[in-house]
């Protein structure tokens, strides 16, 4: 099962998704919604002299209401803005304006992230949409994989982080090349270019177990190494290795360079195998459950209201959520009897603006509060001790979870009549 933080990630990519779905089909009537991306590296009162200026600017806007909302979205930036002394780690990403409503009205969009990846660029504009792109890469598993690329000439040290390529470090040898002189004096030097390499092979090892152990214990999730030639297994022969990243080595690939660019390339031979090491994994706990329906009183459950009710007996080791899920639960109060009920569905706006009818005296019932239907499945699990899996759709699996199970299924604690 996935660890606490690893199902920390799980649950913040899949509301930064869910944002990112929302604002896709934000529409403003004019140029109205304005999104400003700030990289890590932005001081950040560079930023706020930026949006005062741009305030300024906004007054020369002719459409009087544009010129209001564009002013007002820009003013909410630079009171955000104030909430932050530093730029966080992965930078800043404002998406705010107006957009278009019943009628004639526009509604007031706000959205201040901190993106799950780096900021790749900085950015400002007004547009009737919003600026997403930068930000489309990021709703990808962002499992972190440490990178070694190595020869006898130089070694690079990186992390991958979702489709983002860090380099940590990258060091230059000191081993001569081979030498063509005979006899005892080639012996000889041979010699002392192996010992040269081994000093070497130590040296890097030693920089792999600080920038990619020591440091990032908690967030390797498996180590990647490449290289040209039988150098990389040369160096993995050695032993200097620590053995708890021994242990998260996937694989090792040909590349023909051992610089920045040769991590790239390493990411590119990769790419499937990460791909399928993800999927293996999903795959598995899907089976998990399969294994349980397939057996006689198995321990099991699946639905949405099923799967709720064991969460509320506390009788669910393991909820599964597939990432496609996209339903509100309402919670609504009839105005005539005051019955308080709740009900599912997978078109919010079906609410609007004639929800469900009170099941006690039929009248129109109004809505009080509504809540993403995995957030508050999450919750339940959370306050009972349950693991959540997050299970995408790339498997075979995957799709069967939403076909025939709805999304929503559950590995209990116990069997239940």
């Amino acid at each position: 099962m996935a660890s606490d933080e690893e199902q920390s990630e799980q649950r913040a990519r899949y509301e930064f998704k869910r944002i990112l779905e929302d604002l896709e089909g934000v529409r403003g009537r004019g140029t109205e919604l304005v999104s400003l991306y700030v990289t890590p590296d932005k001081n950040l009162n560079d930023v706020r002299n930026q949006i005062s200026s741009e305030i300024g600017e906004a007054q020369n806007i002719k459409s009087k209401s544009t010129r209001k909302n564009v002013t007002s979205a820009l003013e909410v930036i630079e009171g955000a803005l104030k909430n932050y002394k530093q730029t966080p780690e992965n930078g800043l990403v404002f998406l705010v304006g107006h957009k278009s409503a019943k009628g004639d009205t526009t509604e007031m969009v706000r959205h201040v992230l901190e993106p799950p990846q780096p900021v790749p660029v900085n950015l400002y504009r007004c547009d009737n949409t919003f600026h997403l792109d930068p930000l489309a890469g990021m709703i990808e598993d962002a499992d972190a994989y440490g990178l070694v690329v190595i020869d006898r000439s130089e070694a690079s040290i990186g992390v991958l982080r979702g489709e983002h390529v860090e380099t940590l470090r990258h060091t230059q040898s000191m081993v001569p090349s081979k030498h063509t002189a005979g006899g005892q004096s080639q012996q000889r030097f041979e010699r002392l270019i192996e010992e040269a390499a081994q000093t070497y092979f130590r040296d890097v090892a030693e920089q792999v177990n600080e920038l990619l152990w020591t440091r990032r214990d908690k967030e390797i999730q498996g180590l990647l190494v490449g290289g040209p030639g039988h150098t990389k297994d040369e160096w993995l022969k050695t032993g200097e290795l620590h053995h708890e990243l021994e242990k998260k080595l996937v694989d090792t690939f040909d590349t023909g360079y051992a610089d920045e660019y040769g991590l790239s390339e390493l990411v590119d031979q990769a790419h499937d195998t990460l791909e399928q090491r993800g999927l293996t994994r999903e795959k598995d706990l899907v089976d998990e459950f399969l294994a349980e329906v397939r057996q006689e009183g198995g321990k099991f459950s699946y639905g949405e209201d099923q799967v709720r009710k064991r969460l509320r007996m506390g009788a669910v080791e393991t909820l599964l959520l597939s990432e496609s899920l996209r339903r509100i639960r309402a919670d609504l109060v009839c105005p005539e009897c005051e019955h308080r009920f709740q009900r599912t569905t997978d078109e919010p706006d079906q609410f609007r603006p004639s929800p469900a009818a009170c099941p006690e005296c039929g009248e129109e019932a109004e809505i009080e509060a509504e809540t993403d239907v995995v957030a508050e499945l999450t919750e339940l699990a959370d306050q009972r001790g349950t693991d959540v899996e997050l299970i995408s759709e790339q498997s075979e699996q995957g799709q069967m979870l939403v076909n025939a199970f709805g999304g929503v299924a559950a590995i209990l604690r116990f069997r239940i009549s």
